[in-house]
């Protein structure tokens, strides 16, 4: 039988701004006895710190609308805030587009690392320098899912992991043959992963073990996960497509009858 082994890395610094995080990363790896094979899981927040991805917490409506690349829905809460989920220039479909408060010093939030992919790419050298080659690499952020209540962890950043196990054209148990079936196994590892990171315990590294078989230095980045805009059918929330839906019509009316739904 497979096992799988996911473990916290202790050892790590409080993170800041220039701090040389590829090689604080291979320290603390090389300490908690990570091998090649390994995969390591890096909680996008002290990517985005080391990088400088920070911002005063009073612009942050700004910076979630600097973020953004399209609108997907927009919701007034009962508080009276608002809910914005956005496309972000990651490609990503999420929440404030990523924008994140928490785990960040008060007065500040965080944004999204500039390029997810290289920074993984970055701390996966570093490791490989102090462990051995290969390990994979996955830099984690929390995001809501549609049609499911509360948040999982998933991949925004990869390096050196095949992010999607494609079985494809391979035949199930009972001989059937699987045609649409590709597990997001990279977003099953950053939620495994984000078991024994948590959100409040200070471990933002993870190591799991015993998928080697998914190391691969061709593989995508994180990019790899993303829908294409021509497959989702769920690219708009429910009052904006219906919105659209409603001016479409009206602007294929003969001007004649516009006139008169105007009156």
């Amino acid at each position: 039988m497979d096992e799988l082994l996911v473990r916290g890395i202790p050892g790590l610094p409080e993170i800041g701004p220039g701090d040389p995080l590829p090689a604080l990363i291979a320290g603390a790896a090389r300490d908690a006895g990570v091998q090649p094979g390994d995969i390591l899981a890096v909680t996008s927040k002290i990517v985005s710190k080391a990088e400088g991805r920070i911002v005063h917490a009073t612009d942050r409506e700004q910076a979630i609308t600097d973020e953004t690349v399209r609108v997907v829905a927009t919701r007034v809460r009962a508080d009276g805030g608002t809910t914005r989920i956005v496309e972000n220039r990651l490609g990503l479909v999420m929440a404030a587009a990523g924008v994140d408060a928490s785990n960040t010093v008060e007065g500040t939030v965080l944004l999204l690392p500039l390029d997810p992919d290289a920074s993984a790419a970055a701390i996966r050298a570093a490791v490989e320098g102090a462990v051995g080659a290969p390990i994979g690499v996955v830099v984690t952020d929390t995001a809501g899912r549609a049609w499911r209540e509360g948040q999982t962890d998933i991949v925004i950043g990869a390096s050196g992991v095949r992010l999607l196990d494609d079985l494809r054209g391979t035949y199930d148990a009972t001989g059937k043959l699987l045609e649409v079936t590709a597990p997001a196994v990279g977003d099953e590892i950053a939620a495994a992963a984000d078991l024994v990171k948590g959100k409040t315990s200070g471990v933002p590294v993870a190591v799991v073990r015993g998928l080697a078989r998914l190391l691969d230095d061709q593989a995508p980045g994180a990019r790899a996960l993303i829908r294409r805009p021509e497959d989702d059918l769920f690219s708009l929330g429910t009052a904006e497509a219906r919105q659209e839906g409603y001016e479409a019509g009206f602007s294929a009316r003969a001007p004649e009858d516009r006139a008169r739904v105007e009156e």
